[in-house]
């Protein structure tokens, strides 16, 4: 962790401060929370897929409880903002996958091996080329890391395991490993395709799971502003029970780098033995969602032209592959609890009003779960000044499902609004730590990414665990067999004193925030500076 005590100390004032004015008792009881919760992961919305009728009745509550609580509506067609996309799938009745070594095609099951991506793959192909293991495929100029140099990729198609060395940081590391970033280099070196082999000791679902809702439908935005991977033909996902075949005759096992890749350790890189044949037929069409912006707006005559954003998405993954009879994956934390929390606070502020200098946004976005579409799309297209918008608080399945006694920071030593947030949490009694498994890439795969992107600084913060604790393994034990499940729904086990806790945090830092005489700043040397406007 950088050196951000001094900081942290100087923010602890203020939030000890803070707290002894609004007193030590927390403004949440983590009941009309949970009602919310319930609301969003009945069985009747079905899940909240993307454009569907369960997400738009989702949306419809959001607004009716936002306009209860008093705030404006700041969207592009009242609390709305529509936003375009297309869905992909793939027609697997159709379509193929075989290994081909020494002129024999070995087919490959899409329910064992391997399967077509169409996150990736958007259009309809038909093509064989050569393989080549790049390691963790990565290209990271500020740590002279170039996984792709001495590679004759023109043509081919790149392996690559999930993952990235043990010597970049997590920041760097996360941003690398976005599909746009990582394509970048990958087409510039020519490459047509990717096969992602999952890194086993990062899997949050296990391979069956994935398997049986593999050809769900894929989405992307519809404006070709948008469009990360020009040029990428083809994606495939790789099970790596199955991947040794795919280092057949290379001099190499899957055993062997699936070993260094957990402990996040150098990866060889070598052409393979075996090509790569695929028959891929996509079928296509257009919908429309929206994301849900409403506004409370600041008392300061200057500063209530800037905002900060409370932000989580309201969608989830529909109606699946059924797990034990049950069809409807609920997303009661995934993220019924996030959108949950953005309507109570609203609430709260209106029965307990304060005196903020800044306005703020709240903000539910619409496909996430498709890539974070909904708020990449308000990102780039926001409602209000782009300039304007300060800082972005995003809540995406915090899991209270333990009790509240840390805080994990993503985005803790990248700025000022990091510091505040372990100070608050400090102010609280409650421990903040960075993540403490940087191998999964939280920090770039929930929506705060997207406005982070766009220079502004952001924070994700859940309830957390250290390594090695009986924490640890309740937070393991819910990703194996809740986390894109139908049992996540409100059935579970749920801590609603831990819930109220994470609710008083995110009150107090969203007041600061908004409070602040400055606009949140990136460190110094924080990678994402890189983004912010001058």
């Amino acid at each position: 962790m950088r050196n951000i005590f001094l900081t942290v100390l100087f923010f602890a004032c203020a939030a000890i401060s803070s707290a002894q004015q609004n007193g030590s008792a927390s403004h949440f009881d983590g009941n009309s929370w949970w009602a919310h919760v319930k609301f969003l992961a009945d069985d009747s919305l079905e899940g909240r897929d993307t454009g569907s009728e369960g997400l738009r009745k989702a949306q419809a509550y959001a607004v009716e409880q936002l306009q209860k609580a008093g705030l404006e509506p700041a969207g592009s067609n009242g609390f709305y903002q529509p936003v375009r996309f297309n869905q992909y799938e793939v027609d697997e009745a159709k379509s193929s996958l075989a290994l081909v070594a020494n002129g024999q095609a070995k087919p490959l099951s899409f329910s064992d091996d391997a399967f077509i991506g169409t996150r990736a793959t958007h259009a309809s192909v038909m093509l064989s080329a050569p393989l080549v293991f790049v390691g963790y495929g990565l290209q990271i100029p500020e740590k002279n890391l170039d996984e792709l140099a001495g590679l004759d990729l023109k043509g081919k198609i790149v392996v690559y395991l999930a993952g990235s060395p043990s010597d970049i940081p997590t920041a760097l590391a996360s941003h690398y490993q976005t599909a746009a970033e990582r394509w970048k280099s990958l087409r510039a070196a020519g490459a047509i395709g990717t096969v992602t082999i999952m890194n086993p000791a990062s899997m949050d679902i296990p391979w069956p799971r994935i398997s049986v809702n593999r050809n769900h439908p894929s989405m992307d935005l519809a404006d070709a502003e948008f469009n990360e991977t020009p040029g990428q033909q083809l994606g495939v996902t790789f099970n790596p029970a199955s991947a040794e075949q795919l280092f057949a005759g290379s001099g190499h096992t899957f055993a062997e780098i699936a070993a260094l890749g957990k402990d996040r350790k150098p990866l060889p890189r070598f052409p393979l033995a075996v090509s790569l044949k695929a028959n891929a037929v996509i079928l296509t069409k257009s919908l429309e969602s929206a994301n849900i912006v409403a506004k409370l707006p600041g008392s300061d005559p200057a500063l209530k032209n800037e905002f900060v954003v409370l932000s989580a998405h309201i969608d989830h993954v529909g109606i699946g592959a059924p797990i034990n009879g049950d069809r409807i994956y609920n997303g009661a934390m995934d993220d019924g609890s996030g959108s949950a929390l953005v309507m109570d606070i609203a609430a709260n502020l209106k029965a307990h009003p304060e005196n903020i200098q800044r306005s703020m946004l709240f903000l539910l976005v619409t496909a996430e779960e498709k890539g974070l579409l909904g708020s990449k799309y308000f990102a780039a297209h926001p409602t209000v000044p782009a300039r304007s918008i300060v800082a972005d608080v995003n809540v995406d399945m915090f899991l209270p499902i333990v009790p509240l006694k840390i805080l994990k920071i993503e985005g803790i030593e990248e700025s000022d609004l990091g510091a505040r947030a372990a100070a608050i949490a400090q102010s609280m009694g409650i421990k903040p730590i960075p993540d403490p498994e940087p191998l999964r890439n939280a920090f770039i795969r929930s929506d705060q990414y997207s406005f982070i992107k766009k220079g502004v600084p952001a924070v994700k913060v859940d309830v957390g665990f250290e390594l090695g604790t009986p924490e640890q393994k309740v937070f393991k034990d819910w990703l194996t067999n809740r986390y894109h499940a139908p049992s996540d729904d409100v059935n579970q086990p749920v801590d609603l004193k831990a819930a109220a806790g994470y609710e008083e945090f995110t009150r107090r830092l969203l007041l600061e925030t908004a409070n602040a005489p400055e606009r949140p700043r990136w460190k110094t040397d924080s990678f994402f500076r890189r983004y912010a406007a001058d």
